[in-house]
């Protein structure tokens, strides 16, 4: 599988208790904070919930030598 790349870009003032929630499981606590998370449906679940507050990118898979 591959790797996501998330960015949160939008504050979590104002925000339900749920959405930080999944955020914080996300790894993410700052803005301009990215983190790399392996692509599953958990996460893609995750990302689906709040991804208007956040940028995704998709990685390639990583070749090992």
């Amino acid at each position: 599988m591959g790797k996501l790349k998330i960015t949160l870009t939008k504050s979590l003032i104002g925000r339900p208790e749920k959405q930080r929630a999944v955020v914080r499981s996300l790894g993410l606590s700052k803005i301009n904070q990215t983190v790399v998370q392996e692509d599953s449906p958990s996460i893609r679940g995750m990302v689906a919930k709040v991804g208007f507050l956040m940028r995704v990118e998709e990685l390639g898979e990583v070749e090992k030598a």
